[in-house]
């Protein structure tokens, strides 16, 4: 009975707790950010982990991007270009970045 309970209680954790965490992937130069102001895979072949990651955090960022853009009566677009320079900015050395025409590179 304890052992099943155990086992139920460990399939419970959240995935999370294995998945690719943001800080992660940049520092492994997985994902890189892109002046688009949105998130990249880095790799033209990204492991499943990294396209969830990306996927899931570029969601929440066009989210918010949307939210912005309709409270300040502004273009999603201009709002996208605005956080792609900053999040550029931001990003520490060694971090990948793109800017527009270009390929990645470490900043």
């Amino acid at each position: 009975m304890l052992r099943r309970t155990l086992f139920a209680l460990f399939m419970l954790l959240p995935l999370t707790a294995w998945a690719l965490t943001l800080d992660e992937a940049k520092e492994s130069g997985l994902v890189g950010e892109d002046a688009s102001g949105y998130l990249a895979a880095v790799s033209d072949k990204p492991s499943k982990d990294v396209v969830a990651l990306v996927s899931d955090i570029n969601g929440r960022r066009r989210a918010e991007y949307e939210r912005i853009a309709a409270a300040n009566n502004i273009s999603v677009a201009d709002v996208e270009k605005l956080a792609g320079k900053k999040a550029i900015e931001k990003s520490p050395e060694g971090a990948y970045i793109r800017l527009p025409g270009e390929s990645w590179r470490k900043k």
